[in-house]
C-alpha cells in the first residue's frame, strides 16, 4: 500500500483511513478498547487507496495525453520539415544536373560548329591548293603493273620520273613484287594526279605525279618523301628513278632517293648494283649522260630566252650536258644554268 502511496499521492488518504483501522485494533488487542469494527475500516481504507490510486492513474494519464499528443505533433512536424528539406535539396540537385548538363550539350554543340568550320576551312585551303598545283582527284580501279595504275574511271596512268620491273608481257626481277606493292598501296584510294609537262606518252597513256595526300609545298623535300607515292616507290626499292624530257621537275630528288635505296640494299638494289631495270643510276646511263639528256649526244639542243622560260620546264635548272644549257643562262659560270 505504501507503494500505491508513492505511485499516487491521492491514494495516501485511503492509506490513512487504513491506519486509523490498524491503530484501533491494536489498541482493541491490547487495552480491550470496546471497538470491533477496526476490521472493517481497515478493509475500507485498502479498498479506498486502491480506488483513488486507479483514480490518480487515469488523471494522470488524461493530464499527461495532450503533452503526448504535442510530443507527436512536433515529431511529425519535424519528420515533415525533414522530408521537405531532403526534397528540396534533390530537386536543387536535379537543377543542377539538368543546368551542368545543358552547359555541356551548348558546349559540345559550339565545338562540333567549331570543327565544322575548320573542317569546311581546311577543305577550301586544300581545293585552292590543289587548283593552284594543277592536282586532280581520282580513285584507282587497279594497278596493271607497278608504274601503271587504271582509275576507275578507265583511265591508264603511267608514274613519271620512276621505271619498275616489267611484270605483264615480259618479267623483270623484283617486277611481281612491285606490282603487288603498288596494287596493295592504291587500289580502290583517293589519290591527286598531278601533270609535269606532257600530258601523255605514245601510248596514249596520262603521264602523271602521284601524290596520296595535298602536300603543303609540292617541291618540299619533306611533303615528298611522305606523301608523293612515285617517291615512296623509288625510296623503298621497287623502282629506279627515270628520267625523260621535260618531265623532269621531279628527277633530282627522285635520283636522290634512288641512291639512298641502292646504299641501304633496299628491294631490287639488293639484287645488284645495277638494279634490275632500267634507269637513271645505270653506269651505262652515266656514262653517256641519263635518259634526260641522250638527245645531246645527237646534237640536238633546246634553246630558251631567259631562265624564267627555261624554270617553266625545267624548275631547277639544266647542267651543261642537258640539251637545254646555253651558258648565257650559266651567269656563276658552275656549268650549271638556271639554277635556284
Amino acid at each position: 500500500m505504501l507503494l500505491l502511496g508513492i505511485a499516487a499521492p491521492a491514494a495516501f488518504i485511503g492509506l490513512a483511513v487504513f491506519f486509523i483501522g490498524l491503530y484501533l485494533n491494536n489498541q482493541y488487542r491490547r487495552y480491550k478498547i470496546n471497538f470491533k469494527r477496526s476490521g472493517w475500516i481497515m478493509a475500507a481504507g485498502f479498498v479506498l487507496s486502491i480506488f483513488l490510486a486507479t483514480a490518480d492513474s487515469d488523471t494522470t494519464e488524461t493530464v499527461n495525453e495532450p503533452e503526448k499528443d504535442q510530443i507527436v505533433t512536433d515529431q511529425d512536424e519535424a519528420d515533415k520539415k525533414a522530408e521537405e528539406e531532403k526534397l528540396a535539396e534533390e530537386k536543387a540537385k536535379e537543377e543542377e544536373a539538368k543546368k551542368q548538363a545543358e552547359e555541356q550539350a551548348q558546349l559540345e554543340a559550339k565545338q562540333e560548329e567549331n570543327q565544322k568550320k575548320e573542317a569546311e576551312k581546311q577543305k577550301q585551303e586544300q581545293d585552292q591548293a590543289a587548283v593552284s598545283m594543277g592536282l586532280e582527284l581520282v580513285t584507282v580501279g587497279r594497278a596493271v603493273d607497278g608504274d601503271t595504275i587504271e582509275t576507275s574511271d578507265g583511265r591508264k596512268v603511267r608514274l613519271i620520273g620512276v621505271n619498275t620491273p616489267e611484270s605483264t608481257t615480259r618479267v623483270e626481277e623484283y617486277g611481281k613484287e612491285a606490282s603487288q606493292f603498288t596494287g596493295s598501296e592504291l587500289t580502290g584510294k583517293k589519290v591527286w594526279m598531278q601533270k609535269d609537262v606532257s600530258d601523255t606518252d605514245r601510248y596514249g597513256r596520262l603521264l602523271r605525279i602521284i601524290w596520296l595526300d595535298i602536300p603543303s609545298d609540292d617541291m618540299d623535300e619533306n611533303e615528298i618523301r611522305e606523301k608523293m607515292f612515285n617517291a615512296h616507290l623509288v625510296l623503298n626499292g621497287y623502282a629506279e628513278p627515270s628520267t625523260y624530257n621535260p618531265d623532269v621537275k621531279y628527277s633530282e630528288y627522285f635520283r636522290k632517293f634512288g641512291r639512298e635505296a641502292r646504299e641501304d640494299n633496299k628491294g631490287l638494289w639488293a639484287l645488284g648494283d645495277e638494279g634490275t631495270t632500267k634507269g637513271d643510276l645505270d653506269s651505262a646511263a652515266a656514262s653517256s649522260g641519263t635518259a634526260s639528256n641522250s638527245a645531246s649526244a645527237e646534237g640536238s639542243t633546246e634553246s630558251y630566252q631567259n631562265c624564267t622560260e627555261l624554270r617553266k620546264v625545267y624548275p631547277n635548272g639544266v647542267p651543261s650536258t642537258h640539251p637545254a644549257y646555253d651558258s648565257k643562262h650559266d651567269r656563276d659560270k658552275d656549268n650549271f644554268a638556271c639554277e635556284r
